[in-house]
């Protein structure tokens, strides 16, 4: 097995504690109510949300995957991290193992926050990575987060 690795920054004028609560720990439902063709339905398989927990994403009719099975590998509510692996589904291309990622919310000099991402894509065997696929990957994720972040603009009570 190898691993490769690479990071992603994704900046908000929205504040760090909001963007960790609606992007981050309430991603599953905030995408599937903002962005239904990205997300269809998520349900929790095992655990209550924190580490361990299990849950199994059916993806819209906008992704060319049907599904994956996210476990929470760590929660820090007072640091504003959050660990997450991709450990099964059609996402994994059958030359993964798993794709973990580390995001950790930070506030920006200007007041709004940052979210600094490693992810670790863990393939089997020699497996090669395609870092189109990765970049393509990065893309939508930030495209996704420019969806929900216009949500948190437009609803400044939601996730205080």
């Amino acid at each position: 097995m190898g691993v490769y690795t690479t990071e992603h920054e994704i900046t908000s004028t929205v504040s760090p504690t909001r963007v960790f609560k609606g992007f981050i720990l309430d991603a599953d439902n905030i995408i599937a109510k903002v962005a239904p063709h990205a997300i269809s339905h998520v349900e929790i398989l095992e655990g209550n949300g924190g580490p361990g927990t299990i849950k199994k994403v059916t993806l819209g009719e906008g992704s060319k995957f049907k599904y994956v099975k996210h476990r929470v590998d760590s929660v820090d509510h007072d640091n504003l991290t959050y660990g997450y692996s991709l450990i099964e589904g059609d996402i994994l291309l059958g030359k993964l193992e798993k794709i973990c990622h580390e995001s950790k919310v930070v506030a920006s000099p200007d007041g709004g926050s940052i979210i600094k991402t490693t992810i670790h894509y863990h393939t089997i065997g020699d497996a090669e990575i395609d870092e189109e696929h990765v970049k393509i990957g990065k893309e939508k994720a930030s495209g996704m987060f420019k969806i929900v972040e216009g949500y948190l603009q437009a609803n400044p009570d939601a996730y205080n």
